[in-house]
């Protein structure tokens, strides 16, 4: 399957140079400054007090980045390491920017040179936090184990991917159709990890910049709406905690999967935490607790940072998207020459 995408406009590519250049001192304050354990306390704000809206809650508006080459989960050769030493930090960002660079395409094999997909201009992946997960609990960085229940629903999830993934636009990925990209909350891919957020007294909108999806969070105490309906990124309810934007999201359709993991739309809850540092920085953790999937409940620690100037273009995710046409066609014509081959060895 290729996936097609639009090619950017020079500038698209400026400012993604540019915000590259503003998340460098994110990251360098994050490699130097000793990091709190996770369930120790609450972020603490670095200016006497951030900006304030009109009605007196801490301003989150603008356009944030959660871009970084920091793995989800631990690597198993780091296992017991939370952090990485400074000169490890410099050696992996620099990999990050170069990895499909025009000079490192002649090191690759073929097959690691298609895996690239683009050249270097088209990746954002951002910096490393300086951790060696986002994962902070559990503490060895990992995701808990998958419930005898999810191990058996992956496995018949992937069995009837591969006999019918073929079969119809409606077998082939959330992501390939421009439905939806993963399910709130996100974890960072290779470009498009931007956040804008956008603030009234009884409503924060949250766009996310992958697939254009976009969530509107009611802060006015409302209950969630009924167990009958379900959405891909569920049906999220915030309140404010000592300067805490906290969201918790539930109602998640069972049809939505996360990375290749199963989706347990009927037990997940996501509760997320927006803490206004300073001008530059938004603390962002956000805990699954989804007992009919996991053994225990994760959380992951996610520094957003702000990206003055950045505009956001619209993800025109269906517009010269021939992926599935192509796809539902080349299948079609292998199971003619399949039946053809088979009908002359008899």
């Amino acid at each position: 399957c290729v996936k097609l995408v639009t090619r950017p406009s020079w500038r698209h590519l400026e400012r993604r140079m540019n915000r590259r250049c503003l998340a460098v001192a994110v990251v360098v304050f994050s490699a130097v400054v000793p990091h709190p354990p996770f369930a120790s306390a609450q972020p603490v704000s670095t200016l006497a007090s951030v900006p304030l809206t009109a009605w007196g809650v801490p301003d989150l508006q603008g356009v944030w980045s959660y871009a970084t080459i920091t793995p989800l989960q631990r690597p198993t050769e780091l296992s017991g390491r939370a952090f990485l030493t400074a000169e490890e930090v410099a050696q992996q960002n620099n990999d990050a920017a170069t990895r499909a660079s025009s000079e490192r395409r002649a090191e690759l094999t073929p097959a690691r040179d298609l895996g690239l997909a683009y050249n270097q201009v088209w990746w954002d992946r951002g910096k490393s936090t300086g951790r060696t997960s986002l994962i902070v609990d559990p503490s060895n960085g990992r995701l808990p184990a998958l419930t005898p229940e999810a191990q058996r629903m992956g496995a018949e999830r992937q069995a009837t991917r591969r006999a019918h993934q073929y079969d119809s636009w409606e077998n082939r990925p959330l992501q390939e159709r421009c439905m939806t990209y993963q399910r709130a909350p996100p974890v960072p891919s290779g470009y498009n990890n931007t956040y804008q957020i956008f603030q009234t007294p009884e409503y924060v909108a949250i766009l996310n910049e992958m697939i254009h999806d976009v969530r509107f969070i009611p802060m006015d105490g409302r209950p969630h709406v009924s167990e009958g309906i379900r959405q891909w990124n569920g049906d999220s309810r915030g309140h404010w905690e000592d300067g805490t934007l906290v969201v918790e999201t539930t109602h998640y359709s069972d049809k939505t999967t996360w990375r290749g993991f199963p989706g347990a739309g009927q037990t997940l809850r996501a509760v997320e935490r927006f803490t206004r540092l300073d001008e530059d920085t938004i603390d962002y953790q956000f805990t699954i607790h989804d007992p009919t999937t996991y053994t225990s409940s994760w959380s992951v620690d996610l520094p957003l940072a702000n990206l003055p100037g950045y505009v956001l273009y619209e993800y025109a995710c269906h517009e010269g998207n021939y992926s599935i046409a192509n796809v539902l066609t080349g299948a079609r014509i292998q199971e003619k020459t399949s039946q053809e081959t088979s009908q002359i060895s008899r």
